[in-house]
């Protein structure tokens, strides 16, 4: 099949935003299968509820050290290649993780798991190249929603294949998905190879020139750290509360999350909104809708249905609040200028993502020595770490990219 090469600026198709959609949605559910699983993953792992949380933190280092190296690279090689070759590491790692004889097997290929599944953040600024600039919001809206949808679908749908099957046949199911993805992939999307300026090495020296030097990337990658691992600490920590305060089976808590999906909707009306030029506003109130969400599940602890309505609601409204807020993210730095756009968004997930990590990790200790009452703490001070912040920041600021002329609006 003939491909073309890939004309920066001109209208994406509704076809291919919908196939890149898709794409990230099912690539990134990876990372999240595990979550709702900790409790018969680690029965049959041996891990303890305290060290429940490496399986996803794990998961969530590769998927950062694949921002770091990985996703650089569509900087200066053929991104078509490189999304397939990742889509292959990942395909792998899904099979050792279903045919996984001993713990630290398990937890080998979900690091490598991680590791591939960045491709999705290949997916994402392959979508702006298509894009022209008055709607690279809306874009990026519209496949982030697809992102995010396979993020919060992930977790109920392992937890019901779980309840028939066993957790096995959760990561062999993705592994023949991503297969077959794989091969539309490569058949559809058109090549796009960027005109290399600088070989790997000065590559990934030059991330740390970017870091330093782009003030808007490292203020937009903290905002997003701290409400992703607030993200990741309820998600680790209320199947544990769900199953130990409620009683309830794989398949209740594949319900409950399902309420996260409701969360979604925040992501293309925040890109729309972005257009317009309400980033400021609109970033500001997801770290305030973050806070009340642990707020609200703090003050209501009791095993009550009404209780248990409320954790419901406190669940949309958090997911509300990461998915606007990280769509609002990547559009900012996406702005900053098209040569570096790979390494601009492998350096904002990343430190974002190491969030994650954090939050992962202190929502199975804090949950195993204090309960949901430590866990709803620490899940109320993240995001105001995040507020605090935002309140140092200037209400307009124009920021250029090195080693790129443009500039851009950063809020």
């Amino acid at each position: 099949m003939k491909t073309k090469q890939v004309m920066e600026g001109k209208r994406i198709s509704s076809w291919i935003t919908f196939l890149l959609a898709s794409a990230c949605g099912l690539i990134v559910a990876n990372l999240y299968y595990a979550q709702t699983l900790l409790g018969p993953i680690s029965a049959d792992t041996g891990l303890s509820s305290a060290a429940a949380g490496l399986i996803v933190t794990l998961t969530q280092i590769g998927y950062v050290i694949g921002l770091l190296f990985i996703v650089p690279l569509s900087d200066i090689i053929e991104n078509r290649s490189l999304a397939v070759g990742s889509l292959l590491v990942v395909i792998c790692a899904l099979i050792a993780a279903a045919l996984a004889p001993s713990t630290p097997i398990f937890l080998t290929a979900s690091l490598f798991i991680g590791l591939g599944s960045v491709v999705a953040q290949i997916l994402v600024p392959y979508a702006t190249y298509l894009a022209p600039e008055e709607a690279r919001g809306r874009v990026v809206g519209n496949v982030m929603s697809g992102l995010l949808l396979g993020i919060m679908f992930a977790r109920p749908v392992a937890s019901f294949i779980t309840s028939f099957w066993g957790w096995q046949s959760v990561f062999a199911l993705s592994a023949i998905i991503i297969s077959l993805l794989t091969l539309l992939l490569w058949r559809i999307l058109p090549k796009r190879k960027p005109a290399p300026t600088m070989n790997y090495s000065q590559l990934i020296v030059s991330l740390g020139t970017f870091l330093k030097q782009t003030p808007i990337l490292r203020r937009r990658a903290i905002y997003q750290a701290s409400l992703f691992a607030a993200f990741s600490l309820f998600w680790t920590a209320v199947p544990l509360r769900l199953a130990n305060d409620f009683d309830m089976s794989q398949q209740g808590i594949a319900l409950f999350a399902l309420a996260g999906v409701g969360g979604a909707i925040a992501a293309p009306i925040a890109g729309r909104l972005a257009d317009k030029g309400w980033t400021r506003l609109l970033t500001g109130l997801a770290m305030v809708i973050a806070f009340l969400s642990f707020l609200l599940s703090y003050l209501f602890q009791s095993h009550s249905t009404l209780a248990l309505a409320l954790l419901v609601l406190a669940a949309i409204m958090l997911d509300m609040a990461v998915s606007g807020n990280l769509v609002l993210g990547q559009r900012a730095i996406y702005s900053l200028g098209s040569e570096a756009r790979g390494r601009l968004n492998g350096l904002f997930m990343s430190i974002f993502f190491i969030g994650g990590a954090v939050g992962s990790s202190l929502g199975g200790w804090s949950y195993a020595h204090g309960g949901w009452n430590s866990t709803s703490l620490i899940g109320m001070v993240l995001p105001l770490i995040a507020l605090i912040y935002y309140f140092t920041e200037k209400r307009t600021a124009t920021h250029k990219s090195p080693l790129d002329n443009g500039s851009a609006q950063a809020l």
